[in-house]
C-alpha cells in the first residue's frame, strides 16, 4: 500500500503483452470472433485481476480495451489513460531523452502513487526518466512482444506488489 493508503496501479498495454506477435499456437479456447484477438489468453484476466494493484488500460485501444477485451479476459471495465497532445518542448525532450511516448502521461497519470508498467517497449530512458521525476516506487516491466505475458512476468509482478 502507499503511503496515501492506496493500491499501486498496474498501467497495462494490449499489443505485446497481452496480444502476442509471436507466430505460435493460438493462446487456447476463446469466444473471440476476430481473428487477431484469438491471441488473447482468457485465462490472463483472472490473474490479473488477482494482483494486489488497481488496473488500468494504458494503450491505444483506449476505450475499445473494455468494449472488445475486458469482457473476453473476464474484467470489469477499466480505468483508461487517454493521450493528450505533447507540447513541442516536450515533443523535443522526449526525443532526446528516448522516452517511450506514453511515459510522460504514465507519470503523470499515478500523480505519486507507486505503480507497475507492463509494456513491450520499455527502455532504460524510461527507467531513469521515472525513477528521477516520481516520488514513488514505480516497476517498469519490459514483456516479451512475442509471447506476451508468462508465468515468470506473474511472479515478478506478484513480488513487487506485495513488497512494501
Amino acid at each position: 500500500m502507499s503511503e496515501r493508503g492506496e493500491r499501486p496501479l498496474l498501467f497495462l498495454d494490449v499489443d505485446g503483452p497481452l496480444l502476442p506477435f509471436g507466430d505460435g499456437p493460438q493462446r487456447g479456447p476463446s469466444s473471440a470472433t476476430d481473428a487477431h484477438l484469438t491471441r488473447l489468453d482468457p485465462c490472463v484476466g483472472p490473474r490479473l485481476a488477482a494482483l494486489p494493484c488497481e488496473l488500468v488500460w494504458a494503450t491505444t485501444w483506449e476505450e475499445a480495451a473494455n468494449t472488445h477485451l475486458a469482457p473476453l479476459l473476464g474484467l470489469p471495465p477499466l480505468p483508461v489513460v487517454s493521450w493528450p497532445e505533447k507540447s513541442d518542448a516536450q515533443e523535443r525532450e522526449d526525443q532526446w531523452f528516448g522516452l517511450h511516448w506514453k511515459t510522460r502521461t504514465l507519470v503523470a497519470w499515478a500523480d505519486g502513487r507507486p505503480f507497475v508498467w507492463v509494456d513491450d517497449e520499455i527502455t532504460d530512458a524510461d527507467r531513469d526518466w521515472v525513477s528521477t521525476h516520481h516520488p514513488a516506487r514505480a516497476l517498469l516491466h519490459p514483456i516479451a512482444s512475442s509471447r506476451g505475458l508468462t508465468d515468470e512476468d506473474f511472479a515478478a509482478l506478484d513480488q513487487w506488489l506485495r513488497a512494501a
